[in-house]
């Protein structure tokens, strides 16, 4: 079983909120149309001018969808 790595995208200002939430959109349709094995995202509101989307991927996928996506941050999942 390989790791599981959690890729994170950082929004900043007074709309960062909405933004993240919408990109979570985008990163549920990428994996339908790459038919990714795990459907693991979710957006986190930090305060009220930082929000992050993220998405977890295998780690054998971790480069393809890095390379595609361009994440601002990874770290491996725990859970």
């Amino acid at each position: 079983m390989s790791r599981k790595i959690k890729l994170i995208w950082d929004f900043r200002g007074p709309a960062s909120a909405k933004t993240a939430e919408h990109h979570e959109i985008h990163l549920k349709e990428y994996i339908i149309i790459e038919k990714l094995p795990l459907n693991i995202t979710g957006f986190n509101i930090i305060n009220d001018m930082h929000a992050t989307a993220f998405m977890v991927v295998e780690e054998p996928n971790m480069i393809q969808v890095r390379d595609a996506l361009k994440p601002h941050r990874g770290e491996v999942f725990e859970g």
